[in-house]
């Protein structure tokens, strides 16, 4: 496999540090700032419990100082601090950084800087933008474009020992990137091309969203590409001179049909053209179709794009299937917002199996602003035989009101007839899956932000190994 990133020095290095180095969209940068010939540091409030430790053994790895935050990663000689949106002022980083009369930006100022100077291709949306981006980057990087990559989540097919895989810089001046709308970073960028795969209410309401997106298509360059199958978007004036759509329906300028999905592979014609990707549910057709209307803009061919797509290996915690044991699969999910959640329950239940689901709410304020909404998304999608646990909301530090338990949202999911359950303690839902689980279930595991929900899954694994009989 060809090396994912590549030396690039320069003649007047910076010295770069970033407070909150081990997210997945901070490290992205201070991956791609390393190998363009920066000094880079960084520091994470979960440094000392290793939370995130094998990021951080990868970053160390490529020659990035790795830090407590407690300040004493600012340096004299240190440039430019650079801040993620969960940084909070009070930090001991930032604090230290004001006191030397340090330059502070945010990573997605930092990122636009990259970026709009660039052909840059931008993915927004409020679900499939990291799926989206990756495809976009890989089926670019198939065709001998180079590209280089920046997006929220591991692409397997550059993750490696060495390398966390949400980075891989390019020789060519094409930038594919992740463009986030959540933080409102998004109208930062002048894109080239953009998508914006669809819209819904997640971290913020609609019509702050629909703002963004509108000011994000106006400060695109050449060409807008809309999915065709999202109501909110329909409502959005949008006005950009060259616009392409894409859906499943013959009113999108580039469709699917013949679509067959199975629990492990989805295939769909495009105009004769047959393409057959290892990723499950419907969504993940749309997400190909985003990806296929860059490629042909960029004069890639159909069956060049196919071969791509049959190659593509996903990213990581999106679907990914942990393994299985006694007709039993475990499969571990970012999913965290209603329609994420909704998309993850369908894909599993393709093969017509009963779901035992697990949800970790990511955030106190993401879980009390879309209450109604997560559960709605739980009673739509959970049918009466399927099993939901929830243990408490993850906390991840910070100054927040905790007005609202986990409890609260399983209370009103069980008013439906449905399975649902609180635990409270994490660990203390494993026992409650072997007494639930049958032959032919599929465990969801799905939440965000917090690393060790994978290392849950190969415990609901190996448990079931040494619990259960095999038969």
């Amino acid at each position: 496999m060809k090396h994912p990133l590549k030396k690039n020095p320069i003649e007047n290095p910076c010295y770069y540090h970033l407070v909150g180095i081990g997210g997945i969209g901070m490290s992205a940068i201070a991956q791609v700032l390393k190998e363009m010939g920066h000094h880079v540091s960084g520091s994470d409030r979960n440094f000392d419990n290793q939370i995130a430790g094998n990021i951080f053994s990868k970053l160390s790895s490529l020659g990035i100082n790795l830090t407590p935050q407690d300040g004493s990663g600012i340096k004299e000689t240190t440039d430019v601090v650079i801040v993620s949106s969960a940084i909070e002022e009070q930090n001991p980083d930032i604090k230290k950084a004001l006191s030397l009369n340090k330059k502070i930006t945010t990573r997605s100022n930092i990122l636009a800087e990259m970026f709009n100077t660039k052909f840059g291709i931008a993915v927004g949306g409020t679900n499939g933008k990291t799926t989206v981006s990756s495809m976009v980057g890989y089926v670019l990087d198939h065709a001998g474009m180079s590209p280089t990559i920046i997006v929220g989540g591991c692409i397997k097919n550059y993750l490696t020992p060495d390398f966390p895989g949400n980075a891989k810089v390019g020789d060519s001046d094409i930038v594919a990137i992740e463009a986030d709308e959540s933080d409102g970073s998004i109208v930062n960028y002048t894109p080239k091309i953009s998508i914006i795969t669809n819209m819904s209410k997640d971290h913020k309401p609609i019509e702050s969203i629909s703002k963004l997106f509108e000011t994000f298509s106006q400060n695109t360059r050449d060409l807008l590409i809309i999915n065709d199958d999202c109501p909110e978007l329909k409502k959005i004036p949008f006005r950009h001179k060259n616009t392409i759509t894409f859906g499943l329906r013959k009113s999108a300028d580039i469709y699917a049909s013949n679509i067959i999905n199975r629990p492990c592979l989805s295939t769909f014609d495009i105009n004769g053209q047959s393409f057959e990707l290892k990723l499950p549910g419907i969504h993940n057709v749309s997400n190909a179709l985003a990806a296929i209307s860059v490629a042909r803009h960029m004069n890639i061919k159909d069956n060049e794009i196919a071969a791509a797509l049959y190659e593509y290996k996903g990213v990581q915690r999106r679907m990914d299937n942990i393994g299985e044991y006694n007709g039993i699969k475990v499969i571990d999910d970012f999913a965290h917002n209603p329609e994420k959640i909704a998309a993850a329950i369908r894909a599993v239940k393709i093969g017509g199996n009963r779901v035992i689901a697990v949800f970790q709410p990511h955030g106190f304020f993401p879980a009390r602003f879309m209450r109604e909404e997560l559960i709605n998304a739980f009673i739509q999608s959970l049918s009466p035989e399927d099993v939901l646990f929830m243990p408490e909301i993850y906390y991840i530090g910070g100054s927040v009101s905790k007005e609202i338990s986990s409890a609260d949202l399983i209370r009103e999911i069980g008013k439906s007839g449905r399975n649902a359950f609180f635990v409270e303690k994490r660990g203390d839902i494993i026992p409650e899956i072997v007494r639930t689980v049958e032959k032919g279930d599929c465990i969801l595991v799905m939440g965000a932000r917090d690393n060790t929900l994978t290392d849950f899954c190969h415990e609901i694994l190996h448990t079931l190994q040494k619990s259960m009989p095999y038969c």
